[in-house]
């Protein structure tokens, strides 16, 4: 996300009255760990979740079970699949740091348009291109200084750069402006006949 979330605390400015969603694919650890800690050293403020969103933080028009049913019946005909994490960037405009996807990110791009229609339609303010965020929200004047330690420190890491996207869980921000888990789908628990 743009701005994310999750079960564990992370914090997303809301929409003023209104309740923000999103659906995201959680980095299982060793992974997952080590870009949490990352995060921590990048911006101490977070308390983060390692993601990827598949539908970044949006606005419902609708009660959040229908889109709830809506995924479901998505992510349990999505096959699961391979997400390679690769070379830190910089949005611009935004100032975020982010790891891009190589692996996966075809995927990522067909199962957020598959999902970003009827009750989870929600007009993006950005093009969607999935990523894990690294920083956010940090002064103009850090952001070559924190791209560059991030570097540094994503060319260290050793451990594995590739995981399994088998499950996507469906996130709400609270009234405290962080996120809470909704519901969990299994990818590709529905085998589809061939046709």
């Amino acid at each position: 996300m743009g701005s994310e979330g999750n079960g564990n605390g992370n914090c997303l400015p809301t929409v003023v009255g209104k309740s923000v969603f999103a659906l995201v694919i959680y980095i299982p650890d060793p992974l997952g760990a080590f870009l949490d800690d990352l995060r921590r050293e990048l911006v101490p403020a977070y308390k983060p979740r390692a993601h990827v969103s598949v539908l970044p933080p949006r606005t419902l028009e609708e009660d959040w079970d229908a889109a709830s049913d809506q995924l479901r019946l998505v992510a349990e005909a999505w096959a699961p699949f391979d997400i390679e994490l690769t070379e830190v960037g910089v949005f611009p405009v935004t100032d975020v740091i982010y790891l891009n996807l190589g692996a996966g990110g075809d995927d990522m791009r067909r199962m957020h348009t598959a999902m970003n229609t009827q009750a989870l339609a929600f007009h993006e303010p950005f093009d969607y291109h999935p990523h894990v965020t690294l920083a956010q929200e940090i002064p103009p004047s850090n952001v070559e200084t924190l791209a560059r330690q991030a570097q540094r420190r994503w060319e260290e890491y050793k451990g594995p750069r590739r995981f399994r996207a088998t499950r996507a869980a469906f996130v709400r921000n609270t009234s405290d402006n962080c996120w809470i888990d909704l519901a969990e789908y299994c990818l590709g628990s529905i085998v589809l006949p061939r046709r």
